[in-house]
Order: structure tokens, then sequence, then C-alpha cells
């Protein structure tokens, strides 16, 4: 092996060059393409829209029933819900 460069030997003696990608290269290339497929099937279908009153309401009243345990505090935290509902269409959303 004499005469040979650095890099050379290296790649005799691993038994592979560096021409291309390889596989974590092309595992890159293909991470990059899913995301940028993710966002652009988003930016299509309009999924991650603010959610309109009703969907507002529904999960206002779905976070209400699991964190609250006591009556008083379920029942002001459903009304706070419904203020914040009649806000809502108030607006016209």
């Amino acid at each position: 092996m004499k005469g040979l460069k650095a890099a050379e030997s290296h790649a005799a003696f691993t038994g592979r060059s560096q021409g291309g990608l390889g596989s974590f290269g092309m595992l890159i290339v293909l991470a990059v393409a899913v995301a940028a497929g993710y966002y652009a099937y988003r930016g299509v279908t309009g999924t991650g829209d603010a959610p309109g009153c009703k969907e507002a309401f529904s999960a206002c009243m779905k976070t209400c029933r699991r964190t609250t345990t006591e009556a008083p505090a379920a029942q002001s935290c459903q009304q706070a819900c419904q203020r914040d509902a009649e806000a809502c269409e108030r607006q016209g959303k």
C-alpha cells in the first residue's frame, strides 16, 4: 500500500469510498421529504386551523370534566365555558 494517499488508504482499508450520499445521507433526505410532505398535507387539508365555537366549547367542557373533582369548581368551569362560547358566537366565528 505504499504510495497511496491517506484518503485512498482509508478507503482501501475500510473497503468503501466516500462516493454518493451513503445510508445516513439518504436517511436525512428521507426525513426532510417526510416533513415537507406532512406540512404540505396540513396546508391542503386545513388541519391545524383554529377550532370553531362549538369545537372550542366541547374542548373546554372536556377539560372541565377531566380536571375538576369538586362540584362547585366543575360548575364554575362549565359556566366559564358557556360564557366563552357565547362571546365566541357574538364575534361571529
